[in-house]
């Protein structure tokens, strides 16, 4: 029979703070098979005591306490790879590969966190770095892997659609339109020509998003919300984490959801976790 993998993924904005804020319960009645975490800011011993029982693989940021990406799973992977680039510019704790043998089927999940960027300064040029670095391996993953899933804290709103505010946003990072230009190119049509938002012509890579293909053109549901002013309370949030997968996996999809909390005073983290369901194996 098919085997259901629910796959949730979730920027805790600091593990330890997340579980010690309520994410274990959480996580208790979420029946995940498979959960990539983002903004870990812990090291493998932190994760491993706050997430006991769990086989776990991270990849920690140079620079301690931030960044951090990480993979728990119910199942043991088969192989794990972390890292972007060829190591000239510090781009640790921001992506890591992990496969998974389900059933006579291989899927890779992909927990990456995108640099938030600042426009008009150096940390963008690390945005851009990253994102470059990052459609390169999408289209080395999409050539060679059917079912594969790049999830995470991608920090751009591809479309107005998931920004709120996306008029007061357009010179902003994680809504400039050349980093939605790669969102166009990574979700275009595999090795058509994509004419972007910013103007840009480049090939396609046939990723889906699946959040916007199982709720259509609305707006959000946002992942993500300031902690300026009511923003959670307004709804006036951001569609940054995502689940980006192959072609032949969106043929596996059986249910997507944002799990936004109920109140701003019950969350466990500034942003909601994703969560996806797959049928995979025989």
């Amino acid at each position: 029979m098919p085997h259901r993998i629910r796959l949730a993924s979730i920027n805790v904005n600091g593990i330890r703070a997340a579980v010690r804020n309520g994410m274990g319960a959480w996580l208790e009645d979420a029946d995940v098979d498979i959960i990539t975490l983002q903004e870990v800011r812990a090291t493998a011993s932190d994760l491993a005591l706050a997430l006991p029982g769990w086989h776990l693989v991270n990849d920690e940021a140079a620079a301690k306490g931030r960044a951090g990406v990480a993979v728990a799973s119910r199942i043991e992977p088969a192989a794990v790879r972390a890292g972007l680039g060829d190591g000239t510019v510090d781009l640790t704790g921001r992506w890591i590969e992990a496969d998974f043998e389900l059933g006579g089927e291989q899927l890779t999940v992909v927990s990456a966190y995108v640099p938030t960027g600042e426009a008009n300064t150096p940390r963008q040029d690390v945005k851009w770095l990253f994102l470059d670095e990052m459609a390169v391996r999408m289209a080395q993953l999409g050539a060679t892997t059917p079912f594969a899933v790049v999830t995470g804290d991608l920090n751009v709103g591809h479309r107005e659609l998931d920004i709120r505010n996306w008029k007061g946003n357009v010179k902003s990072a994680g809504f400039l339109p050349r980093e939605r230009a790669y969102f166009d190119r990574f979700l275009g049509e595999a090795g058509s020509r994509v004419a972007a938002v910013d103007g840009s012509v480049g090939l396609g890579l046939g990723w889906v998003d699946v959040g916007r293909r199982f709720h259509g053109d609305v707006d959000g549901p946002y992942t993500w919300w300031s902690s300026r002013g009511k923003a959670f309370d307004n709804d006036t949030g951001w569609r940054i984490d995502y689940q980006l997968i192959t072609r032949a996996l969106s043929e596996r999809v059986t249910d997507y959801r944002v799990v936004r909390a109920p109140s701003w005073d019950t969350r466990w983290s500034d942003h909601a976790p994703v969560i996806v369901d797959y049928q995979l194996g025989s």
